[in-house]
């Protein structure tokens, strides 16, 4: 958990650019878009029986309900600031913590919560439709080293929104849902074959798919020094990576919205390490979106 306060502390030290602000709450009534209000309010009233707060990994608490709402919130005003729903476009905007993509539509795993992309994705549709009249096709971009099986099963019969994700193929969860596309990678992948796996799949996503929004889940856990990861990436190949994604999206001016995700280093520094070069990367693509502004 300290990652996060860590994070934003170099955020703010390092990149003094960007421009922060208090995560708003999720409501209910957003929450419902990718869940079932029964486990909504589960989680809400602490009801969830033992074995769904084992799944999930963290003791019942306020504080706890409390960080999750406002960590699907963060995704939701991340993804309605690079769209320019209520101001004007930023182009690219990001949650500091967020990406968890374990989370079904009636249940949390791996912990994850509330499904932060899956809230955020449906709720721009919703605020997209209202004020543009279309419907808003959304790419979800899921670069954490577990696979995103929640938000696949939520989106498993929705064709307005494309799930991609890239994780290792023995890794969590050892029961994997169908994504729209997934690329299993093998334990030890390193850099210059992730990257060709991600290239191609990038390919196949625009060969497929034509995105109004991405939302990026760019997760330090593919991280060589990773205790939970399992792959091989140096920081150079995550910066490639990063640098991939945001060019990938920059090229079709499709506005992206990112979150952290996983990050479970063995020294924390690393994690962070890795997090700050992804936020040093975003920012240079921000300022192509916003050549006279503050991010």
């Amino acid at each position: 958990m300290a990652k996060y306060q860590r994070l934003r502390d170099r955020v703010a030290r390092e990149l003094p650019q960007v421009r922060m602000a208090v995560a708003p709450r999720a409501s209910d009534g957003e929450l419902a878009l990718a869940h079932d209000p029964g486990y909504i309010q589960a989680v809400a009233g602490g009801t969830l029986d033992a074995a769904a707060m084992r799944e999930i990994g963290f003791p019942w608490s306020l504080e706890m309900v409390e960080r999750s709402r406002r960590s699907a919130g963060a995704t939701v005003a991340a993804a309605r600031a690079a769209l320019g729903l209520r101001d004007a476009p930023e182009g690219m905007a990001a949650n500091m913590a967020g990406g968890t993509h374990h989370a079904s539509r009636g249940k949390g795993s791996g912990f994850c919560v509330f499904n932060d992309a899956a809230v955020a994705a449906r709720q721009m549709q919703m605020e997209w439709a209202r004020s543009q009249r279309t419907l808003l096709q959304v790419a979800i971009i899921d670069l954490d080293v577990h696979q995103g099986n929640g938000t696949a099963s939520i989106f498993s019969a929705d064709p307005s929104v494309f799930t991609l994700s890239l994780h290792g193929q023995k890794n969590f969860p050892f029961r994997k849902e169908a994504s729209d596309l997934d690329v299993n990678l093998p334990d030890g992948c390193t850099d210059a074959p992730y990257l060709q796996a991600l290239e191609h799949a990038l390919d196949e996503l625009d060969r497929r798919f034509e995105p109004g929004l991405v939302i990026y889940l760019a997760g330090a856990d593919p991280f060589e020094g990773d205790r939970l990861g399992r792959l091989k990436l140096s920081y150079d190949g995550l910066e490639a990576r990063d640098r991939r994604v945001f060019d990938w999206a920059w090229q079709r001016r499709v506005p992206l919205a990112f979150a952290m995700a996983g990050g479970y280093g063995i020294n924390i520094d690393e994690t962070v390490q890795v997090q700050i070069n992804t936020y040093r990367v975003a920012l240079e693509y921000w300022k192509r979106w916003n050549p006279d502004g503050r991010a």
